[in-house]
């Protein structure tokens, strides 16, 4: 979009020369998309067109290093993607959302591990980083067991990573911040893949439950938990010197802008052709709706705005910000999805009893956004969190 923008649309800085070329890859396979949408929201995944598609343009692998295989793009540009996507599909920006947080575990593996995670393959790097199960200390790695949830895009996954505290003759080792916490990459066919993915929204991302019993891991496939905090080490071949946890929410907070854009977009053209029962004129005429379409585009405009500056900051400070910008960024993502949840309860409301078919992009917009607000990178508890951290105290994470 241009800076001058289009007729009813809020003036915006005109897009990098890279993220224009990299939205137009988005465009491009749109198509393909939009003519499995409803094949992916009915069978709760996502068909193997699209995922090629996806994979061919480069998408899966875009906040990778060059080094393994992968585009290594700004993140404001990653961003973009995932927000394009969104306004075509919720589920498919989730998924890519997905590997991207993911894939910034390539900087914190050993080289030769991202090599063969990441560039010698080109299926989906997908799983969970909420501890569950165990992981067993043995000679040269672990033996992991238990189940993990959301695994989104498992369908297309050739490896699968699991986060399980580390224990030593059944007895999980401790830190002065917890158990010890380590993060174990295993192929996809070492997992029992669950059926339970029976949703509200996002129906097509998959996200089973898996689940794993007494596979050994060497400890060369697996980061330690707690680095994860910390930027990964300096090396040449290091996509990103920024901690995971201060990169993660853009792609959660990426995909709630999308679909909060995708309902605005929808309203505007349901106002201008839907005239509501009993009135003579469009909903577009209406003065109440006017005002509250206002208040949307606002609250909308708001996210964008917070969330470009956090990728500003967090591209200039991963490494020095230390916890002022984890705060920033929990803030941002924590209001991105405050503002946009309100944007699209608002409009789903105002469209009145349209809404409410399944046939309507809202109702989609409705329920996508309802389940992508309950991940833990846009919980509201970060306003608690950040506030303590604010008045002095400790900047804690809580689930």
């Amino acid at each position: 979009m241009s800076s001058a923008g289009a007729a009813g649309d809020i003036l915006r800085p005109p897009p990098s020369e890279q993220t224009q070329d990299w939205l137009a890859r988005v465009e491009k396979i749109a198509p393909v998309i939009e003519e499995n949408r409803e094949r992916a929201e009915r069978d709760r995944v996502t068909p193997r067109p699209v995922f090629e598609a996806l994979r061919d343009a480069g998408i899966p692998r875009m906040w990778v290093s060059k080094e393994f295989g992968g585009e290594q793009l700004p993140i404001a540009t990653g961003s973009a993607v995932i927000q394009a996507l969104a306004r075509l599909d919720a589920s498919i920006a989730w998924q890519m959302g997905v590997q991207g947080a993911i894939g910034r575990l390539s900087d914190y593996l050993p080289d030769s591990t991202s090599r063969t995670l990441f560039r010698d393959s080109d299926g989906l790097v997908v799983g969970g980083v909420n501890p569950s199960g165990r992981a067993e200390a043995v000679d040269g790695g672990y033996l992991l067991t238990g189940e993990w949830a959301f695994a989104s895009g498992s369908a297309h996954a050739d490896w699968l990573v699991c986060a399980a505290p580390v224990a030593d003759g059944g007895e999980v080792r401790r830190t002065p911040a917890g158990p010890a916490v380590r993060m174990l990459f295993i192929p996809r066919a070492e997992a029992e893949i669950r059926d339970t993915w029976y949703t509200v929204g996002l129906r097509g991302t998959g996200s089973n439950h898996y689940r794993v019993d007494q596979v050994y891991v060497p400890e060369e496939f697996t980061v330690d938990g707690a680095a994860m905090h910390r930027p990964p080490a300096d090396r040449p071949s290091r996509a990103y010197p920024i901690s995971y946890y201060d990169f993660g929410p853009f792609t959660s907070a990426s995909t709630a802008l999308g679909v909060a854009q995708d309902a605005l977009a929808d309203f505007k053209a349901l106002a201008a052709r839907k005239t509501a029962t009993g009135a003579s004129s469009s909903l577009a005429t209406s003065h109440t709706v006017q005002e509250k379409l206002a208040r949307a585009q606002a609250e909308v405009h708001t996210a964008e705005t917070l969330l470009a500056h956090a990728a500003a900051q967090v591209t200039a400070h991963g490494t020095d910000g230390g916890e002022a910008l984890t705060a920033l960024v929990r803030l941002t993502a924590a209001t991105v999805a405050e503002k946009t949840v309100a944007a699209v309860d608002s409009l789903f409301t105002l469209a009145g009893a349209t809404s409410v078919y399944a046939a309507s992009r809202l109702e989609r917009c409705f329920r996508d956004i309802h389940s992508a607000t309950k991940h833990i990178t846009l919980s509201s508890t970060h306003f608690e969190t950040v506030g303590q951290f604010l008045l002095g105290g400790e900047l804690v994470m809580r689930r």
